[in-house]
């Protein structure tokens, strides 16, 4: 009997470094580095601009109030004069009426005190200027106590300074955000532009790679910058103005995940069919701007009116900063943030799928 042929070896799989995934991505991670415009706006402009907001309110004493009281003849001006002096938060002048009227008219002081015979005064000030409203109320307690005035009620003041209500401690998950938006967006959708409009996807075509590898590559090597640039946003928060992580950090890089590859997926599909850097540049402000006013990235997205509040909690950007809040700030649990991650999860498979179905080599 014949001797049965024997089996053909089964070929031997290649490598993971020879995958067409894997080249790929190392190419994705090559065109960022060589980049120092790149490496700037992902990890050094966040810091400067944390830095310099948080200097800018950062902790300080109360403003003091400048008020100017009228050096008139009725006979209360110097008694009135002192007893705002004894004040705290009022820096007070005595001057002519002309040179108050210029001062109050310049901003130079936020209220004019206008002694008047028998016993009353006039306050002269700008009620759409804020300083001027509030200056008028202090005024006003101060001269009231100073002729005499006994408080019914005793209060006393507990001024909050923990860490985690400040407004830095509000504003570093919001630049978080916005810089998880702005180098997925921008640096995955300019990218596939710029290989399109320079005819490389073309021949990209006649390799033996499939689509799925191609988008697969720009979410991977986003991956590997956002461990990174998380460590150097949250490291460098916390140790130059104390900011907070009272939650997981498991949590916390589980949300930067899936926001960094939910705006990356965002990036692949503006870019699925875009053929100038204009016409890209047009669609990703067209959609990022929306998020930068309304997400809630320098003050509560809560401020807007409640109309709005429903398309608000829908967009990825408000999920991404307010996971990331309750996460750093409050020590939310997983559970705790389910809504928010489920809002990013969704923008991330929609995204992801309408881009591999609408993508275009050409």
């Amino acid at each position: 009997m014949a001797e049965r042929a024997s089996a053909a070896p089964k070929p031997s799989r290649r490598p993971w470094k020879e995958r067409a995934l894997a080249q790929l991505t190392l190419a994705r991670f090559r065109e960022f580095y060589r980049e120092p415009e790149a490496l700037f706006w992902t990890f050094v402009f966040p810091l400067i601009m944390a830095g310099g907001l948080g200097l800018a309110f950062r902790s300080k004493p109360p403003e003091v109030v400048k008020v100017a009281v009228v050096q008139s003849h009725a006979p209360n001006a110097l008694t009135i004069a002192r007893g705002l002096e004894q004040e705290t938060a009022l820096d007070v002048r005595v001057v002519d009426d002309t040179v108050g009227a210029r001062e109050l008219r310049t901003g130079r002081i936020a209220l004019l005190v206008v002694p008047r015979p028998g016993n009353q005064v006039e306050f002269r000030y700008d009620e759409t200027r804020r300083e001027g409203a509030s200056a008028r109320w202090i005024v006003n307690d101060a001269l009231q106590r100073a002729f005499g005035r006994a408080d019914p009620v005793v209060v006393s003041d507990s001024l909050v300074t923990d860490r985690g209500a400040r407004y830095i401690d509000f504003l570093v998950p919001g630049l978080i955000g916005m810089n998880l938006m702005a180098t997925g967006i921008w640096g995955v959708g300019f990218t596939v532009v710029d290989q399109r409009r320079k005819k490389l996807l073309k021949r990209f075509v006649v390799t033996p790679m499939s689509r799925v590898d191609y988008l697969l590559s720009f979410m991977l090597s986003r991956l590997g910058w956002l461990v990174l640039e998380v460590i150097v946003l949250v490291g460098g928060a916390s140790l130059v103005f104390g900011v907070p992580t009272r939650g997981s950090l498991a949590l916390l890089g589980l949300t930067c995940l899936l926001g960094a590859l939910t705006f990356g997926g965002m990036g692949l599909l503006l870019a699925a069919r875009t053929k100038t850097i204009e016409g890209a540049s047009g669609l990703m402000n067209l959609v990022m701007m929306p998020m930068w006013v309304f997400s809630g990235v320098f003050f509560a997205s809560g401020n807007f009116p409640d109309a709005m509040q429903p398309f608000i909690q829908s967009l990825p950007l408000t999920a991404v900063n307010d996971a990331l809040r309750a996460n750093m700030l409050e020590g939310a649990t997983a559970a705790q943030l389910l809504p928010e991650i489920g809002v990013i999860a969704l923008w991330l498979v929609g995204c992801f799928a309408l881009a591999l179905k609408l993508f275009r080599w050409r």
